[in-house]
């Protein structure tokens, strides 16, 4: 079927068949396309084409133009470009149905997506959001990007473009109302980018962010509004508003209360694969398997050859059922099977899990157990699909299993898993090679049916050279696909000269590793040698810009040979922007860089180089105030990713988790144990932040190992404090008490004041935790005289805070204030907002028993730092305290309402504290 493409460069297809069209076809084409349907005269193309003083012999060229466009597009063998009349009242116009064309399948689903999300039904709403999802993804870039400069184009690309600002607007809204805000925040700010002035987009995109608990950034979003606004000399009264209630906290809470949350409906599926052939009698039995006990929890177990297409049957699955599922889909790769990167972690799977739930990072408990205990909660009395990918052995796939009546689980492995069979009662389900027919109908999707149907025989012969496997069958079809001018022959011929070697590439008599041979062989340099390279990457996926550092390529280079892989089927854009080799293929680059070769030590420091210095860069944009790290200046050829504001940092550190853990592991298997320890260090502050207490710990066990090995004294002391942290945050006191207790003497022998005051200082939080204030006291002085001594400002203006606060749990007040106002002044001078409204919540405290205005003024001043930076967390803690202030002095109704503040924002959090605020408001209720 032929199918034209304008969201993006002009393309047209024929089938899987691309058509090229030149230059001067591609503009008569988008004339035609302009006017779909309507009879164009020739002068008027000749006018749109050559302009007013068109050439002599116009109207012949556009002729012999129009001969040609008619000759490549056709449907059902008849032309598409007609001729209507003669003459000089000759006319040209375009015949096909409405769907060809993708700008008007994008035109339609917007307007049954805008329908079904107004409707207000939260099924209706979840259906017409992802109508308007897919009418978002058929966008590759600019509308008629090819001619977009051309004046005849200008009308119909400013009318997609406003039909693409409103689909991501009502897809936005849809999501917002289905509680799926941080996609909701992904549509808005891509809408944003496109029109910095549409203040109706940038007022949802506050609310979304606010609802995120992304306070700071929400208010920064409105603050910019109303610059770029201002420059323009427009005023935004409700943007100003919205700012004003943003940061005051007055914005109702979308959430509401923990009980009316809408439960999140999460959607992790790989895209549905649109070229699957065959499995028929597969597809039906799993369908079957998953469906037949609505009311049991049934698990089927896939599985065969590698490269025989399991993960596509498995998505092609869970797609089918989605509808049975209405509660949501959850998806991860366990990379059981990956050569040479790392597996995944139940721990880390099950934490991604309660991430797509909606869990907050102070919700998430701090053992494996606790977490899957919390996971199978979560899915009891709903209806989710859970899919579990590339699982080696039982033990990766058992935590992750729901348990719960209504769900069902999808497991994927080369292995025949039996004790999952036995234990768990999985159904398996072996996929075998494709049939022959099967095999034929992919290669003919891919090739056209027309070019197999002349050379039968050697079509055989390419199905038995790819062992009737889909992953060696497309990439032979791509190879194909490309050379439309190739005789089928003569590649089957390429294909003979392979083989030999690795079992992992063996399907019966064959060796599949041919089938990449001719792929490979086919690509230019630059993309071969990128290939090869990406083996060594040693995350589950890559971006340009990190695959443009392991290549020591400029990123524009790297991104044409990425663009290069993937059309021939040797990597996959699996998400927008990242890239994954399959495991045999990965196997395969490998292979072909033997381990002996000079460019691969270099190819691997560079890419851990780029995941360090970019890393660095984001930490300290998320922790401006932290003594910097200034690691060994990277490689050359290393491009490290640079960040404009926090958001894009921690959006980069969420990305790359993955990445990062195993660029850690691949670094210590390495012996780079340099880069081991600065990775822990600047990982730490993430994961802290976002509740991986688990990745927090293997971190940093890392990071102190490979700080001995390298025999640096200071790292393996501040790796011992990182680590500390992590079992602090888990109430593992003892352990944390005994890695502090190791940090402070290593920091000790070397002299480093600075580092034994940071340290007491952790110690002093350590005690506080436990509830023996005295010794927190204790720690806290030695790490002020430590920090005074050594002339670390910022280390004494905080640690007089510390020293106060205990004096006040102590009730020493006196003592108290003098120290949190000494705290005041010095973060005042040291311009640290952070810091600041700690102290003044301490003096607050500290306030209550000797001046009680003196109490509620330093509360509301701290209330409005943390509302300015977004941490709602403390806002809550510091709208408690105020409220307990003001019951003190006798104002009732100014307590419960800075209770109910606080009950709203610890409610959001799903925070323990709710409960006690909640308390309070009951006890002061009137009868």
């Amino acid at each position: 079927m032929l199918r034209i493409s304008v969201l993006g460069p002009v393309q047209v297809s024929d089938g899987d068949r691309p058509v090229r069209l030149g230059p001067k076809l591609v503009e008569l084409l988008a004339i035609l396309l302009v006017e779909a349907g309507s009879a164009v005269p020739a002068s008027r193309v000749v006018e749109l084409m050559w302009g007013a003083t068109s050439p002599a012999g116009a109207r012949a060229t556009l002729r012999s133009h129009v001969s040609h466009l008619r000759r490549a597009l056709r449907t059902g063998g008849e032309p598409v470009v007609r001729t209507v009349g003669s003459g000089s009242g000759v006319a040209y116009r375009l015949d096909l149905p409405d769907d060809a064309v993708d700008a008007h399948r994008f035109e339609r689903w917007c307007a049954e997506g805008r329908q079904l999300v107004s409707a207000g039904e939260n099924d209706l709403t979840a259906r017409g959001v992802a109508r308007l999802q897919g009418a978002l993804a058929l966008w590759r870039g600019p509308a008629f990007a090819d001619v977009a400069d051309r004046p005849f184009v200008r009308p119909r690309v400013a009318r997609l473009e406003a039909v693409r600002r409103a689909a991501r607007r009502d897809c936005a809204e849809g999501l917002a109302a289905l509680g799926r805000y941080a996609e909701a925040v992904t549509q808005l700010s891509g809408a944003l980018l496109d029109d910095p002035y549409d203040e109706g987009v940038r007022r949802l995109l506050a609310l979304a962010l606010y609802a995120e608990q992304r306070v700071d950034e929400a208010a920064e979003v409105c603050r910019e509004g109303l610059v770029l606004l201002g420059e323009r000399g427009l005023d935004a009264p409700e943007l100003q508003a919205l700012q004003r209630d943003i940061l005051r906290r007055r914005v109702p809470s979308p959430r509401g209360p923990a009980e009316h949350v809408k439960p999140a409906l999460p959607c992790l599926l790989p895209p549905d694969p649109p070229q699957f052939v065959g499995r028929a009698g597969e597809l039906a039995a799993a369908r079957r398997l998953l469906l037949a006990a609505p009311d049991g929890s049934p698990t089927v177990l896939v599985s065969g050859l590698a490269g025989v297409g399991k993960t596509l049957f498995a998505a092609r699955l869970a797609h089918s059922v989605r509808d049975d599922f209405p509660d949501g889909q959850l998806y991860v790769d366990m990379r059981g099977y990956d050569p040479v990167g790392t597996p995944t972690d139940p721990g880390e799977a099950v934490r991604g899990f309660l991430d797509a739930l909606a869990v907050p990072p102070d919700r998430v408990p701090a053992t494996l157990e606790a977490q899957t205990g919390l996971y199978r909660s979560l899915l009891a009395g709903r209806r989710i699909l859970v899919v579990v990918d590339n699982v080696r052995e039982v033990e990766q796939a058992r935590p992750l299993l729901p348990g719960a009546a209504g769900c069902a689980t999808v497991v994927v492995s080369r292995n025949q898993l039996s004790g999952l069979v036995v234990a768990e009662g999985a159904r398996p389900l072996r996929l075998d090679p494709l049939t022959t027919g099967e095999s034929r109908e992919l290669l003919g999707r891919r090739v056209g049916m027309a070019r197999l149907a002349g050379e039968a025989a050697t079509v055989e012969q390419i199905i038995d050279a790819c062992g009737r496997l889909p992953l060696a069958l497309a990439i032979a079809a791509a190879r194909a696909a490309s050379h439309p001018e190739f005789a089928l022959d003569a590649l089957a011929g390429e294909l003979r000269t392979g083989g030999g070697g690795l079992d992992a590439f063996a399907v019966g008599d064959t060796d599949v590793r041919a089938v990449f041979s001719w792929s490979y062989h086919a690509l230019s340099p630059p993309s071969a040698r990128l290939f090869r390279l990406l083996a060594l990457h040693p995350g589950p996926d890559v971006t340009v810009e990190a695959a443009a550092s392991l290549a020591g390529s400029p990123v524009e280079a790297v991104r044409v040979a990425v663009r290069d892989l993937a059309a021939a089927h040797l990597v996959v854009e699996h998400v927008p922007g990242r890239y994954a080799l399959h495991d045999l293929l990965r196997a395969y680059a490998d292979e072909l860089t033997p381990a002996g070769d000079g460019e691969r030590p270099s190819a691997l420091r560079r890419v851990l180089d780029h995941c360090l210095h970019t890393a660095v860069g984001a930490d300290r944009l998320l922790w401006p105030h932290r003594d910097p790290l200034e690691p060994p200046a990277a490689g050359a050829g290393v491009r490290p990713e640079v960040f404009a504001d926090r958001e894009a940092a921690l959006g980069w550190f969420t990305a790359e988790h993955r990445v990062l853990l195993a660029a850690l592991d691949r670094a210590e298997r390495s012996g780079l144990d340099g880069h081991v320890w600065r990775l822990a260090w600047a990982s730490a502050n993430f994961f802290a932040r976002r509740g991986h207490w688990l990745d927090w710990v293997r971190v940093g066990e890392s990071s102190v190992a490979a700080a001995r090995r390298q025999g640096d004294r200071a790292a393996e002391a501040e790796a011992y404090r990182i680590l500390g942290g992590a079992h602090v945050r888990l109430r593992d006191f003892d352990a944390a008490r005994e890695h502090y207790g190791r940090a402070l003497d290593l920091f000790g022998r070397l002299g480093d004041l600075v580092g034994q005051g940071f340290t007491c200082r952790s110690l002093g939080w350590l005690c506080e935790q436990r509830g023996d204030i005295g010794d927190a006291l204790r720690h806290d002085l030695r790490a002020l005289e430590l920090f005074r001594r050594s002339g670390h400002e910022r280390g004494v203006a905080n640690t007089h805070n510390s020293v106060g606060w205990c004096h006040a749990l102590l009730g020493d007040h006196r003592q108290a204030i003098e120290h949190c106002r000494r705290s005041l002044a010095l973060l005042d001078r040291l311009d640290d907002p952070v810091g600041m409204a700690g102290a003044l919540d301490s003096l607050g405290y500290a306030y209550r028993q000797v001046d009680l205005r003196e109490a509620l003024a330093c509360y509301q001043r701290a209330l409005g730092l943390y509302r300015g930076l977004g941490d709602r967390m403390n806002e809550a803690v510091t709208l408690r305290n105020l409220g307990e202030a003001q019951h003190g002095g006798g104002d009732l109704g100014a307590a419960r309402e800075s209770w109910r503040q606080a009950l709203d924002i610890f409610t959001g959090l799903d925070h323990p504290d709710a409960e006690q605020v909640r308390a309070l408001l009951e006890e002061t209720a009137a009868p």
